[in-house]
């Protein structure tokens, strides 16, 4: 499936109305450290195409950014990976604990 970008709320919405269990993954154009996290999310995307993947960039989506910090009380931060499940955050990284195995071990599909 591959990753979805995302750019306002209603498409968040949307897809969080929709769809069940989704990842999301916030990333920084700029960064050298969300670089490195957005491969590492890509590579497991690609491996799991049973799971809905989407992301944003940060400098193009900063409202739906903020938004998705503010209704879930979870602390914006990029890099950021954050798996919903029916609505709400279930689990969450960001920085250098983003990597392959970490998604591997905390998204365990069914």
């Amino acid at each position: 499936m591959g990753m979805e970008k995302l750019e306002t709320v209603e498409q968040f919405e949307r897809v969080k109305k929709e769809t069940n269990r989704f990842l999301f993954v916030k990333h920084s154009l700029t960064c050298p450290i969300s670089r490195a996290a957005f491969g590492e999310c890509e590579k497991f995307a690609a491996d799991h195409p049973e799971l809905a993947v989407y992301c944003l960039y940060v400098q193009e989506a900063r409202l739906l950014s903020n938004y998705i910090a503010e209704t879930t009380g979870v602390k914006h931060e990029s890099p950021q990976a954050l798996l919903f499940e029916n609505g709400k955050v279930v689990w969450h990284a960001s920085h250098w604990a983003i990597t392959y195995d970490a998604l591997r071990t905390n998204i365990a599909t069914a």
